[in-house]
């Protein structure tokens, strides 16, 4: 099968700003002798002892345990934050810097000239401005909790150049020696919440494969391939809007979608054009999105997450316990960075006790417990961005019959060796004009210009995206990690507008709850699935649906709460959220674990938690092994298909480690796809595998003649025929991949992890990327199941999103609580904390999580004490 998807151009994406004699010369540096070691280890800070601290106005303790985790106590907010910024910068501000100059449209001053595009989708959205404002709008007690951690991080910039901050300087010094860090601000720490909710954005992949779709399929045929939520088999979060969050039926075959009545319909003054008029620039404009930042990840089905909350009846302890594990990309560090917070005294002055999960470059804890309460997010997948076709005309857009004025800015971007960039930014109302920005969009605006009769060049794009209004959300992150109850959480919830989550909550009193947040528009007309006219106010957005309309539910009969980016509402929900919800096999098999074990009468603890994150049941799998189990049987020979059905009988549709059936179907299972699906779609489009996919082929196993069965080409006429197809190729692959003997078959001798820096560990050079990254690491799981190990069945079988982290917190004993990180504490590359958490992660371990002062002292492996200068 090719290779030769957008996903796989994204994996080799790099920055070749490097030449191979450059290369060359930095690893003889690191690798040979004294001094090269010596250039490794300057950038390990100091984790014991004392260090002089500008700004503090009492000491600061920071204890780190074996791992080099830390928790900073200190006697006021403004020391605490100071000391978390200087802690983030002392381990990871490689990483914070690269952060904050792909937000601002500001790689090419680091990288050169080929980070220019890049930066230039980033300037004209505007990522940098938008936190200014949110920055300017803060209220006083925030502004100065982020002024504080930047404050933090320039004292320990102060005293660190180059190599003495990361080993990437040294690197980034031999090309571009002339680079030094610029002070921290706040604007660079809520740049980051832009990145967030970019990632995490919403269904603009799925609107694009519908629209190249209909450029070859019917309607019919398109809603064959996005079927809709099976509401009747798996779990609603809530019940709202009918919906059903105690689905116990095995799993059921998926309605299918009705056609788009948009997408179908014919051009219009105000209907969006037919895809086939410009299924070359969707083509495009698909690429143009693949070249973007993924900071969290690449875009796909298995961003998600899974977390799930349970009330103290059910505990053993008679509290409630919380699990969540985020599912983003592997990247080296990871996205993640454990803390504790403490006030020494906690009070309205100071009112700090939490620990959890931070983003460097960030203050305070995003995802975590404190001493009353815990929560975990999951991406609830709003789709919160259009594209809108606008009639431009000079420095004036058409408008409801009216010329209104562009807004324009000016932008420059500085280039490392080459000269500046000068950009000017257009926007209408409903956001900034992105035409000129990539070739993608700007084919589409041609063909539809001469669809509509305008000029191509009076013709444009717009973007409206909710993260490009600014919001409140900087200030939640303080609000979740000192909130005290239900009523307080919500509270906070209702700030934290982008990008929107679902939030489970639990509290010590025995409370459970959900609530979905977030700036989810309300559109006058459409759905969002297509591009719509933007003269007209007809599918102009209204407002945002107000949060006491949004999802929630508190303490439900049930006695808990499943999140897997299933649907959080049913299908009578007053307002729309998406049309693109994940299909809820996660949902279903915790739901299914929890249910097995309560019918037992057990009182779960947090061990089956963990053993539910570790769950890999493939329900995919399970629906299809069956069939290939009776094609097997009618071969009559000794050939792959039934060596392929001897060895998957008896399997228990595991995609464990080990498992050689495991490894057999997934083969079996991407030869399916291609040989079914991948000639009949765009090139642009090819199956991926992950849950709409099963949905999909749990659909169409059910057609024994369905015409996605039939090939000319490849002498096919049905079903059987072209499972069996697939199978005896699937053997013949796994043989060549794993050799003759299927004794000796494993999942995870072809389903690897290679955890890769963003930065230098794409940069195409070998030595450079063997630098900074690490693995590959065999591992099991798989897409869309629990243990959502994810990997793209265009590309191989290699791993792209992982449970970033994973946590379990006992509200009976927050000092029972564990968590482990995809990487270690460190991104300094060599250090003994830069990978040390990968092995556990790996094999569905975790570490114990110490809260209390007790345990803190307890698990103390090194104790730094920050000093108030003079």
């Amino acid at each position: 099968m090719g290779d030769d998807s957008p996903r796989l151009r994204r994996h080799h994406r790099v920055l070749r700003f490097v030449g191979i004699v450059v290369a060359v010369l930095l690893v003889l540096v690191v690798i040979a002798g004294g001094v090269g070691v010596w250039n490794v280890m300057r950038s390990f800070p100091q984790t014991s002892g004392t260090i002089d601290l500008a700004g503090l106005d009492k000491p600061v303790s920071v204890v780190r345990d074996d791992a080099g985790i830390p928790q900073i106590t200190a006697s006021t907010a403004d020391d605490l934050f100071r000391a978390q910024g200087f802690v983030h910068a002392q381990d990871r501000f490689w990483e914070m810097d690269f952060r904050r100059h792909v937000t601002a449209g500001r790689l090419a001053e680091m990288f050169g000239e080929s980070q220019v595009p890049t930066d230039t989708f980033i300037r004209a959205l505007g990522w940098r401005n938008v936190a200014e404002q949110e920055v300017k709008a803060l209220d006083k007690t925030s502004l100065r909790y982020y002024q504080d951690y930047a404050d933090g991080v320039n004292a320990y910039l102060a005293t660190h150049k180059g190599a003495e901050l990361s080993l990437e300087y040294a690197v980034l010094g031999i090309q571009n020696p002339g680079y030094s860090p610029e002070p921290w601000t706040p604007a660079d720490s809520v740049a980051w919440l832009k990145a967030m909710a970019w990632d995490l954005r919403s269904n603009l992949e799925d609107e694009i494969d519908r629209a190249l779709l209909s450029t070859k399929l019917t309607p019919a045929q398109i809603a064959e391939l996005h079927p809709a939520y099976p509401y009747d088999e798996h779990p609603t979060i809530t019940a709202e809007g009918g919906g059903n969050p105690l689905v116990t039926t095995p799993d059921a075959v998926p309605a299918a979608a009705e056609p788009d009545s948009a997408s179908a319909a014919g051009a219009s003054a105000s209907r969006p054009a037919e895809a086939t008029e410009y299924a070359a620039a969707l083509t495009d404009l698909a690429s143009s999105l693949d070249a973007l930042p993924e900071l969290l990840g690449p875009a796909g089905d298995d961003i998600g997450s899974n977390s799930w909350v349970v009330s103290g009846a059910l505990t053993q302890s008679g509290k409630p316990l919380l699990a969540n594990d985020p599912h983003l990309g592997a990247v080296m560090p990871s996205v993640w960075y454990q803390v504790g917070l403490h006030c020494a005294t906690v009070g309205p002055d100071c009112p700090f006790d939490v620990a959890g999960f931070s983003f460097s470059g960030l203050p305070g804890v995003i995802i975590g417990h404190n001493d009353r309460i815990a929560w975990g997010f999951t991406n609830l997948g709003p789709d919160v961005a259009d594209l809108y076709e606008e009639k431009v005309s000079g420095n004036t857009y058409e408008y409801d019959g009216q010329q209104v004025p562009l807004t324009i800015r000016k932008e420059t971007i500085k280039v490392a060796g080459g000269e500046p960039v000068h950009l000017t930014v257009r926007s209408t109302r409903h956001g900034p004009i992105v035409t000129d920005l990539t070739d993608g969009f700007a084919a589409i605006a041609k063909d539809q210009a001469g669809r509509m009769g305008v000029p191509a060049d009076k013709f444009q794009l717009s973007l409206q995206w909710t993260a490009l209004t600014p919001g409140p959300t900087p200030a939640a992150i303080f609000a979740f990690d000192t909130a005290q109850n239900w009523e307080q959480f919500r509270a906070a919830a209702e700030m934290f507008q982008v990008p929107s989550q679902n939030l489970v909550y639990a509290d010590v009193d025995g409370n459970i709850g959900y609530q979905a947040p977030g700036a989810m528009p309300i559109r006058a007309s459409g759905d969002g699935t297509v591009p719509v006219p933007g003269w007209t106010s007809q599918y102009g957005w209204t407002g945002t649906v107000p949060f006491a309309e949004l999802p929630s539910a508190y303490n439900p009969p049930s006695g808990y709460i499943v999140t897997a980016n299933n649907a959080a509402v049913g299908p009578d929900f007053p307002r729309l959220i998406t049309k693109d919800w994940e299909y809820g096999y996660r949902a279903n098999q915790i739901q299914l674990r929890l249910q097995a074990l309560l019918a037992k009468g057990t009182k779960l603890t947090a061990a089956d938690f963990a053993s539910i994150q570790a769950d890999t049941y493939n329900a995919n799998a399970a629906d299809l092994t069956p069939i290939l189990l009776d094609v097997g049987a009618q071969t009559g020979e000794d050939d792959g298909v039934s060596r392929g059905a001897r060895l998957l009988a008896g399997w228990n549709y595991h995609d464990d480690a080990d498992s050689a059936a495991a490894a057999y179907f997934n083969i079996f299972w991407r030869n399916l796809l291609a040989d079914a699906f991948r000639r009949k779609l765009p090139a642009s489009a090819p199956p991926t595998g992950g849950d709409r996919w099963f949905a999909v082929v749990e659909t169409l196993a059910q057609q024994q003649d369905s015409p996605w069965w039939t090939d000319e080409k490849l002498d096919v006429d049905n079903r059987d025929e072209m499972f069996a197809r697939a199978a005896d190729e699937a053997w013949s692959e796994a043989t060549r991949l794993m050799g003759s003997d299927p004794e000796k078959w494993r999942w995870d001798r072809i389903h690897t992890i290679t955890l890769t820096n963003a930065s230098f560990g794409v940069s195409g050079i070998e030595p450079i990327e063997a630098l900074f990254n690490r693995g590959p690491y065999p591992v099991g799981g798989g897409s869309s199941v629990v243990d959502a190990v994810g990997w793209d069945a265009a590309v191989g079988y290699t791993v792209d999103w992982v449970p970033s982290m994973r946590q379990v917190i006992d509200l009976g004993d927050f000092d029972k609580s564990t968590w482990i990180n995809l990487t270690g504490a460190s991104g300094h590359a060599f250090s003994p904390h830069y990978d040390d958490q990968t092995p556990l992660w790996q094999t569905n371990k975790t570490r114990p999580w110490p809260f209390s002062a007790k345990a803190v002292a307890a698990a103390a492996d090194q104790t730094l004490t920050l000093r108030p200068t003079g």
